[in-house]
């Protein structure tokens, strides 16, 4: 392992060091520096600290780097992995979502091979491996429901950050948590998926399956519709991004269809879910608004995990924020950076409103 990064989890940062062993680590939050210092130091480990930290550690020459920052906070340490021309394992979605125009020019200007670890995109590129793209029709991405499919509207309002973060399928931080609550996770996979895989907003699908054993499907112009199924479980996607082309055995619940005994799929109810029509809405507009899209989004969560908006306060945050946006240039990271510090400067001043 050449690097190792986390935010503020110095304690867990310090035993994966001294398990592994490598050249460097970085932690995020500059106040851990000192206790992380003290410690590795002393065995040979450089420590680096804040974002210029993380953005070295992603740029140090490496066969595979595995991005799974969560947020915008991302983009400069996934732009400096591509940079250095190995392989990027990308669970970072909003690096995608705020500039995927650029990551993708990128990738193909250092002959970077970026490997997505979501589930969703991880089963597309499965399915897509040994495939011409012209015989694709469409692609459809599934989505369990979250904790709240069966909630109605004047339930929605009352949804307390408890019952947003307790996923009935998989286990994940609460910032994702509430995202697949609120369905905001897959309008953001859809705008990711729309650059991954160079297809527009109108074949994308999405399509609600609440036991997550098929993960994403491709349709074909023959008819057929091929998919991945596993069991919801993020070691299957993150095992085959860092062996692929090859597979690697690994301790995994096995999938068992009798057991399962039935499959089932449904329509997304725009009407409770109206993340997924912003994000379509965004991807139509243009970078800006993407950009928009996700920055009001994570402010919005902050702000409902805090208790200080109802659960319906986010997606009137997001629609109110990309409403307001006006297409500015976004052919540079800086001028991202930029476009992602106002609109969420916006999203603060609609919110203090809303709280």
């Amino acid at each position: 392992i050449a690097a190792l990064t986390a935010q503020s989890n110095a304690e867990k940062l310090i035993a994966l060091a001294r398990q592994y062993h490598p050249a460097m680590v970085a932690i995020g939050d500059a106040r851990h520096a000192a206790e992380v210092k003290a410690v590795l130091t002393p065995l040979g480990i450089r420590v680096a600290a804040g974002e210029g930290g993380i953005t070295e550690a992603a740029s140090m020459q490496a066969d595979i780097t595995v991005a799974a920052i969560v947020g915008a906070a991302g983009l400069r340490p996934v732009m400096a992995a591509i940079a250095q021309g190995g392989r990027v394992a990308l669970a970072n979605k909003e690096s995608l979502v705020c500039a995927g125009h650029l990551v993708m020019d990128a990738c193909r200007r250092f002959g970077t091979e970026l490997l997505p670890v979501d589930s969703e995109h991880n089963a597309i590129f499965q399915v897509l491996a040994a495939e011409h793209r012209a015989q694709v029709e469409k692609i459809t991405l599934t989505a369990s429901g979250g904790p709240l499919l069966r909630h109605s509207a004047d339930a929605m309002a009352r949804v307390t950050p408890q019952e947003a973060v307790r996923h009935p399928r998989w286990s994940m931080g609460a910032k994702i948590s509430v995202d697949s609550a609120t369905m905001m996770n897959k309008g953001l996979e859809l705008i990711e998926a729309h650059y991954l895989f160079d297809l527009p907003s109108e074949r994308i699908d999405v399509l609600v399956h609440p036991e997550s054993i098929i993960h994403s499907l491709v349709h074909y112009t023959d008819g057929s519709v091929l998919a991945q199924l596993g069991m919801p479980d993020m070691a299957i996607p993150i095992a085959y991004a860092l062996s692929w082309p090859e597979r690697i055995a690994i301790e995994a619940p096995k999938l068992d269809l009798a057991a399962i005994g039935a499959l089932h799929f449904e329509p997304v109810d725009d009407a409770r879910f109206p993340a997924l029509q912003l994000a379509r809405g965004a991807l139509m507009a243009g970078p800006s608004h993407c950009i928009a899209f996700n920055a009001a989004n994570e402010i919005a969560v902050g702000y409902f995990l805090g208790g200080r908006i109802p659960f319906t306060g986010i997606a009137q945050c997001v629609a109110g924020v990309v409403e307001r946006v006006k297409p500015n240039p976004t052919d540079t990271i800086d001028a991202v950076i930029a476009a992602d510090e106002t609109a969420r400067a916006h999203a603060e001043e609609l919110l203090n409103g809303l709280a």
